[in-house]
Parts: structure tokens; sequence; C-alpha cells
């Protein structure tokens, strides 16, 4: 028998000879298919990175919403893409700014991993919060935003607010099945604060940097105290600069802010005058919607127990035996002329008084509730209305003292009772309705001053 012969005679023996399975064959196809789905994944998201970003990172997941050929695994998990955010692109030191904030609100900014961070609803509205200092810290003029702020700040709270999407409540509903009968099932819808509150927020955000971007080509300028200004500043209205420090007592504490300038001749324009006027409008109105969003959450947000137990024992300790009497024996009370007796100078004095005030409040409607079984305080309020309750009147009279000092001073900052309030809370949903209302509040509210820094300045030039 010839070589050849015997060869082909082997290769017919192994080809008969059944293959022995090699232990964790199933494993490594298991493995090859997770390893092509993990370079599918790795293919779609370097399509809007570059390819010097590292592509691992949780950012990464938010990145691939609606994108192929991740979507279809996605959409089996009921994540629901944002097209508005997908669409836009960003540069790489920006998306590792984002990669890092993110990776820091996952760590619930505990940066050792431990486990010891904030919960997660205080984390995002500490981003929230890290975000508007980022982005409108360093603006102190009525200029239009620049672009790479103005993208940050809407593709960061695009997605912190995409968390929004999936806080939802259940309610029952039908569902007709293919044979026509129908079944009750329990369907789901937005929580109602949000889907009321969210949009409105979103909407007012959008008009503020509208009202920003309309400044693009205006009649007044900026300039440093004592310095030349730049643009169509002359050295006579430099000098000028000096003079509108000194005469601006709104802004002599704030010595570091830009001056605003108006042409020495006549001032503004009659019509740049009234646009003006009208932007102030426009901002003020946004300030009072934000301020009634944010009291409103703040109002629904469970009240601590570490605040609670630092009540003082009786509301008079809290707010004095002059206050009190004043609160006590009068049979109409006016809020208004308590405040103008107080003589209250500074905002200061004002956030004290109202710390003493929330305090004295909270301690006659705990006795309120206590003389009626523990009763929530709405059902106090409706079984005393007809009752001479002197802890309900009291509160009441507390209350209305506390709002009337909210809107003598509408820029004062935060009780001791909201910061706990903001600290203590678990709600993610009521954390950042919370955080962006109150950063929507400050933006108009800067933007009110600012104007009325131009107004000031321009009616002072033709009063001259």
């Amino acid at each position: 028998m010839d070589s050849s012969s015997v060869s082909v005679s082997d290769e017919r023996a192994r080809r008969r000879r059944p293959r022995r399975r090699r232990r964790g064959a199933s494993w490594t196809r298991a493995a090859g298919n997770l390893s092509r789905t993990v370079s599918d994944v790795s293919t779609s998201f370097s399509e809007q990175c570059s390819s010097s970003v590292d592509h691992s990172g949780p950012f990464a997941v938010a990145k691939l919403i609606g994108r192929s050929p991740a979507t279809n695994a996605l959409s089996r998990l009921s994540v629901k893409p944002r097209a508005d955010v997908l669409d836009r692109r960003s540069t790489d030191d920006e998306m590792e700014l984002v990669k890092e904030r993110f990776s820091k609100l996952l760590l619930g900014e505990d940066m050792s991993g431990g486990g010891k961070g904030v919960c997660t609803a205080v984390a995002i509205s500490n981003a929230i919060t890290n975000l508007y200092a980022t982005v409108f810290g360093s603006c102190h003029k009525l200029e239009p935003l620049p672009a790479g702020k103005k993208a940050m700040w809407r593709r960061e709270m695009d997605c912190l607010l995409s968390v929004c999407d999936y806080i939802v409540e259940f309610f029952p509903s039908t569902q007709t099945l293919p044979d026509g009968t129908k079944v009750e099932v329990m369907a789901t819808r937005p929580r109602s604060d949000i889907y009321i509150n969210l949009p409105a927020l979103e909407k007012l955000d959008a008009m503020l940097i509208e009202i920003l971007d309309s400044f693009q080509d205006a009649e007044f300028w900026y300039a440093d105290a004592g310095t030349r200004s730049f643009a169509s500043v002359t050295s006579t209205s430099s000098t000028m600069s000096s003079s509108f420090r000194k005469s601006m007592h709104r802004n002599e504490d704030k010595w570091w802010l830009p001056v605003p300038c108006v042409p020495d001749a006549a001032g503004l324009s009659e019509t740049a005058r009234k646009d003006l006027q009208q932007k102030r409008d426009c901002a003020n109105q946004i300030h009072k919607a934000a301020v009634a969003i944010n009291s409103g959450v703040l109002s629904d947000m469970e009240v601590p127990d570490s605040f609670m137990a630092m009540l003082p024992k009786s509301g008079r300790a809290s707010v004095g035996d002059a206050v009190y009497r004043t609160m006590l024996g009068a049979d109409k009370f006016s809020p208004d002329y308590l405040l103008d007796k107080l003589d209250i100078e500074s905002e200061h004095d004002a956030l004290a008084m109202a710390d003493k005030v929330e305090a004295a409040m909270y301690v006659w409607r705990r006795k309120a509730s206590a003389s009626h079984g523990k009763a929530r305080w709405s059902k106090v309020k409706e079984l005393a209305a007809d009752d001479d309750d002197k802890n309900v009147a009291l509160a009441n009279r507390a209350e209305s003292l506390l709002l009337c000092l909210k809107h003598r001073f509408p820029g004062l900052s935060q009780t001791t009772l909201d910061t706990s309030k903001i600290q203590y809370n678990k709600d993610v949903g009521q954390a950042i309705l919370e955080s962006y209302s109150r950063v929507l509040e400050s933006l108009a509210f800067n933007m009110v001053s600012w104007i009325d820094d131009v107004l000031f300045v321009d009616k002072s030039t033709r009063n001259k």
C-alpha cells in the first residue's frame, strides 16, 4: 500500500471519529456574543466622541440612548430617548467634564467609592446648583451667554432632568384584549407635580436665555471703574464710570462689578429705554413664577425631625415679648405695620427674624395639633375654624408675617427650615424641581438688578 492510500484512509478515519466537546464551549460562544455586543456599543459611542476620549464611564450610557444597535436593547428596558440631548455634540474637554460630574453624581459626592456619599436627591440638587454656578457665576453683564456655556447648560441640564422622565405614578385603566375583552390594568403617567412644574420651569429657562441673547447690539456698554472702557467708549465716558460708581449706591458694596455706561449726549434712545423696561418686567414676572414654584415645592417637602427637635418650647421665646404681644393683642393683625415697627435695616436682620417667626409658627402648629389629637395641620385649621384657639390664630398670623417679610425682601436667603428640608430630602423629583426653580429665581433676580443699573445710569445722564 503506497503512502498516498495510507494518508487518504487516515483522513477518512479522522472524519469518522467523533469530535470531543471541549469544556467551556458554550461559555466561549456566549463570551463571543458578549464581545460583539460590547464592540457594537463601543462603535456606536465612538461615532459621537473622538478616538482620544475614554469610552468608559456612566455618561456613555446616556449618549447611547436612541442609537443603533443599542436602541433595541434599551427599548426593551423602557428607556425613552431624548433626541434633543443626542443631537448635540461636545468637545473632548466638555465630555470629560460631563463624565466627571456624572461620576460624582453616581458616587453621591463620595470620591472614595465607599458608599458614604449623600443620597441621590441631594446629589442631583447639588449638581444643578454647581452647574448654575459654573455657567452663570461669572456673568455680571447684560450680554449673550457664550456659545460654549450655553451648550454646556442645555446639554447637562437635559441629562439631569431626564431623571424626571421615569418618575411616574400608577393609575387604574382599562385595556382591550384581541378578543374584545376589557380588563383593568395599572398604567403609568408622570407624577402630577413634575407634569405641572417641570414644563413651566423649562419655559422660564428658555425665556431667560432669550432675554440675554437679545442684548447682542445694545446701546449701552460696560467698563471697569477708573479704567479705560472697551468698544465705543471714549475717555470722557471712562471718566464718567468712576462717578457712576460713586453715585450707584446699589453696587457700592460690590466694587468688582462692571459699571454700565450710556452715550453722553442724551442717554439711551426712547426705543431702547422702552425695550429695557419691557425686558425688566418680563424678567420680574419670571422671578415671581420661579419663587412661587420653589415655595410650593418646599412646602410639600416633609419637615425633618432634626428641625422639630431643635424648636424652642414656646413661640413667645422664639419671637420675643414685643412681637408676641403685638401678634396676640391686636384684633386685626397687620404684618406690614409690625415690620415697620421692627425697623429691619439689613437682609441679615430680616433672615434672622424669618427664622424666629418660622420656628414660632411650627411651635404653635405642633401645640394646636396636639390639642386636636395630633391631626394634620390642614385638618386642625378646619376643626378650629369656629373655635377660639389661640395657637391656631398665632400660627396663622406668624405665617402671614413670614410671607410679608419674604415679599419685602425678595432676595432673602433660605431660612433654616428650607435648608434642613433640602438637606434631608430624599424625593428626587422634589429635589430637581426645587433646585431648578431656585437657580432660575436667582438668574431672573440678577437680570432685573442689572437692568435697573442700566436704567439708573441712563436716568442720571439725562438729568445732568
